[in-house]
C-alpha cells in the first residue's frame, strides 16, 4: 500500500442534494470519510499502483474473450433516488461504459431468506418492516416481531452502518412497550426463557460463558501482541468453558 495511490472520479464524489441532506443527520465521522473520498479525486497518481473507488454504477454484465476469459466489465452509471419514505436507492439511467478486466471477484452474494409465518418481500429479500417494526401486505403492524440490519434494509452499508439502523429498531421496541403494544406470554421469566432453549438445544452458551471465552481470547492475543485471537470452532469453544 505504501506505493499505491487511491483515486475517486470528481463527479461520482459531486454530493447531491439528498445526500446532503442525508449526511447532516449521520455522525460526524460519516462527515469526515466523505472529504477524504474528495480529496482523492482528480489526484495525479505519483506511484506505481493505482487503486480506484468509484461510485454511482454498477456491474451489468461480463464479457469474455475468445478463449472464455474475462476481458470487459460493463457498467451503468445510476442517480440516487428517494422513496415516499425518504430511503434512497440507486436507479439506473441510459449511460453506459466498458472497462477493461483481467480478474473479477464476486462481494454482494447476500440474499435474506423468508422465514415461517413472517411477512416477506421476495423480491428485496428483506422481512417487510417500517422503521423495524414488522408490518403485514396491508402495512399492519405485526405486534411482537421486530427486525434489524441486512434483513431489514438488504445488503448494504458496512458495520457502522448497522448501528444506527439497530437503534431506530430498538426506538421503536421501546415506544411500543411503553404504549403496552407487546405480546405478553404465559411464561416470560428468564428461567422459562432458558428452559425453552435447553429443550430445543441442550449445548448452549450462557453469559458467564461467554465472559469465560471473551478473557481466553483476550488472553491468546497477548502472546502475539493483538487484541485478540477468537475461537473459530464451536467444539473449540466447548472444550474452553468445560461444557
Amino acid at each position: 500500500m505504501e506505493d499505491a495511490d487511491a483515486i475517486t472520479l470528481p463527479d461520482e464524489v459531486v454530493i447531491d442534494e439528498l445526500s446532503q441532506a442525508e449526511l447532516e443527520k449521520s455522525e460526524r465521522d460519516n462527515q469526515k470519510k466523505v472529504e477524504v473520498i474528495k480529496s482523492y479525486a482528480g489526484k495525479s497518481p505519483a506511484k506505481s499502483r493505482k487503486l480506484f473507488v468509484r461510485f454511482v454504477v454498477s456491474p451489468t454484465e461480463l464479457v469474455g474473450d475468445a478463449n472464455g476469459k474475462v476481458a470487459k466489465m460493463k457498467l451503468v452509471k445510476n442517480k440516487l433516488v428517494a422513496d415516499d419514505k425518504g430511503n434512497m436507492s440507486a436507479k439506473a439511467t441510459d449511460k453506459t461504459e466498458e472497462l477493461n478486466v483481467g480478474l473479477v471477484f464476486r462481494s454482494v452474494g447476500y440474499r435474506g431468506v423468508a422465514l415461517p409465518d413472517v411477512p416477506f418481500n421476495e423480491k428485496g429479500g428483506t422481512i417487510l418492516n417500517d422503521k423495524g417494526r414488522v408490518v403485514d401486505s396491508n402495512k399492519q403492524q405485526v405486534v411482537g416481531l421486530y427486525a434489524s440490519g441486512w434483513i431489514k434494509r438488504g445488503p448494504s452499508g458496512v458495520i457502522g452502518t448497522n448501528k444506527p439502523d439497530s437503534v431506530e429498531t430498538a426506538n421503536m421496541m421501546i415506544e411500543d412497550a411503553l404504549k403496552g403494544v407487546a405480546l405478553t406470554p404465559a411464561k416470560a421469566s428468564a428461567a422459562d426463557a432458558e428452559a425453552l432453549v435447553k429443550s430445543r438445544q441442550p449445548k448452549y452458551f450462557t453469559y458467564s460463558d461467554w465472559q469465560k471465552l471473551d478473557a481466553l481470547e483476550v488472553e491468546n492475543g497477548k502472546k502475539f501482541s493483538k487484541p485478540r485471537v477468537k475461537f473459530t470452532k464451536v467444539d473449540e469453544m466447548v472444550k474452553a468453558v468445560g461444557k
